[in-house]
Parts: C-alpha cells; sequence; structure tokens
C-alpha cells in the first residue's frame, strides 16, 4: 500500500514540477539539505563531528558526493528561486552552485548559529532581483522585485526564512508595517497557528491533509516544514518534491545521509517542498 501510494504521489510531484511557467507565475522551493558541513574545522562553532578525523568520519569523497547528491535535486527541480537551510558557509553555497546545471547567483548571510548552519537562496538573476536583507537569530530575510509586467509595474517579493515559531509570528506582523509593499512568503520549520489570522495562509495544508509530508518519522509522513503565503499571491500549487532515486528502495522512506552514526550516502532526511505563485 505504501509503494502505491508513493508511486502516485511521484507522479503528482513530477506532474507539478515540471508544467512550464509562465511569466506571471514564480515557482520557488524551500529545501533543508541536511547539514551541508565542509570539512574543515570551525574556530567558532562545534563541528568536529564532520570532520575526517571526528566521530562521523566526514572527509572529501563524502562531502563531493553531498554537494553531487544536493545539485542533483535542485536540477531536478528546475526552479526560479530555491530557499536552502542547512549549509554550513558562502563556501559550501559556491560548491552546490558550481555543481548546478541551473546557472543560479545565490545569496548567503552568515547566522552566527551554534550549530554553524545558514540560510542561503539560489535565484536566477532574470526573474528576482534582490535589493533589501536582514538577518538575525534564526532568520533571514531577503527582499526583491519581480521582472516588470506588461504594464510596467513591478511587484515586491518578501521571502521571510525562519526556524522558530515566535519569530515567525513576531516578523510576520513587523513586517507588515515596516516593508509594506514587500508580498510576504514564510518559509521554514514553523507552526501555521502561530501566522494564522495575520494575512496568511499555510499553502503545504492541503498536501499535509492528502496524507504527504517532507520527513518520515514514526511509521508516517509528516509537514517538517511549511510555506506560509500573503492572500496578495495566488497560490497555484504547493507540494513535496520527491523522486524514486531520493528514497531508500527497501522502505520507501527518504535516503539520508547518515542513520544515527552509519554512513548511507543518501539525499538527506527531509524532502524539498515548493509553490507555484502568481501574481493577483
Amino acid at each position: 500500500m505504501r509503494r502505491c501510494a508513493v508511486l502516485c504521489w511521484l507522479a503528482l510531484s513530477s506532474a507539478c514540477a515540471l508544467r512550464p511557467a509562465a511569466a506571471q507565475h514564480l515557482d520557488i522551493a524551500y529545501y533543508d539539505v541536511d547539514r551541508l558541513y565542509d570539512t574543515i574545522a570551525s574556530p567558532f562553532y562545534n563541528d568536529t563531528d564532520y570532520t575526517p578525523e571526528g566521530r562521523l568520519h566526514w572527509n572529501a569523497e563524502r562531502y563531493r558526493r553531498k554537494i553531487d547528491h544536493t545539485a542533483a535535486v535542485i536540477d531536478s527541480m528546475a526552479l526560479s528561486l530555491v530557499a536552502l537551510y542547512g549549509v554550513e558557509n558562502e563556501e559550501v553555497v559556491r560548491d552546490l552552485v558550481r555543481r548546478s546545471n541551473g546557472y543560479y547567483a545565490y545569496f548567503h548571510r552568515t547566522l552566527n548559529r551554534l550549530d554553524g548552519l545558514d540560510f542561503a537562496l539560489l535565484y536566477h538573476g532574470d526573474r528576482f532581483f534582490p535589493h533589501y536583507t536582514e538577518i538575525g537569530n534564526n532568520y533571514l530575510y531577503i527582499e526583491g522585485s519581480l521582472p516588470a509586467r506588461p504594464d510596467k509595474s513591478c511587484d515586491t517579493l518578501g521571502l521571510l526564512l525562519c526556524r522558530n515559531d515566535r519569530i515567525a509570528h513576531m516578523l510576520s506582523v513587523a513586517l507588515r508595517k515596516e516593508r509594506p509593499s514587500a508580498k510576504l512568503l514564510i518559509l521554514g520549520r514553523f507552526k501555521a497557528s502561530e501566522i494564522s489570522g495575520q494575512g496568511f495562509r499555510d499553502a503545504t495544508a492541503r498536501a499535509e491533509k492528502a496524507g504527504r509530508g517532507n520527513f518520515f518519522r514514526r511509521g508516517g509522513w509528516e509537514m517538517r516544514d511549511r510555506i506560509a503565503v500573503d492572500t496578495a499571491w495566488r497560490i497555484e500549487g504547493c507540494d513535496v518534491f520527491i523522486r524514486r532515486w531520493m528514497l531508500d528502495p527497501a522502505n520507501g522512506k527518504p535516503l539520508p545521509t547518515y542513520e544515527y552514526t552509519r554512513y548511507r550516502g543518501g539525499y538527506g532526511s527531509r524532502l524539498p517542498i515548493f509553490i507555484r505563485i502568481s501574481r493577483p
């Protein structure tokens, strides 16, 4: 039964992700890449597990394979904007962009987290023009313009990447007041209830209700990450991105890089989520 459900899910994901996008549409993904560290020990935080001498024996070959696998997922999605979480530094992001076939520009800022992991944004330079950023504890806000419409008007897109319920709530209120021209999207790990009633919709709710999720836990799928959409945008579709080669053939779960301390060499324990929005 699970295998049949996954096959149907694969077909749905393919149809949603590969349908051609018209100029008025914008496709955006959020992808927790599940700890993409380099192999060099940092003097600012404890990443010793992800070094050749560390507990996980993280070496150049394993790093290269992780870059290859992450780039393969990004290239398979082929979307205009890909928000990432779990990258250690700008050099890691640069290696990922070099390996990808998507011709992405990138944006990265250091969050100064205790685990050393950051957000980043890959984007096509003809679809998004960043002009304002703000960083803080567990969040990155990037604001930019979209290409002008035929009537010469432009829309301003604000992307709030966040992994904290309280911060998601606080910033969703503050940004509406401080950046009133921006139409917002919130992407990351937070509870939808924290931003309900503030002019946002939980775009991932429909897929979740249908039994889909981007993380497998205790015998079932759960929606570990979410996308909340300003009501100023029209949601054309939102789902989990999945391909058969991202899964463990033995059980149909996402094939992780590590299973506890055992190296599996997979694509990661979390699947990306994606959304297509259109201008009102």
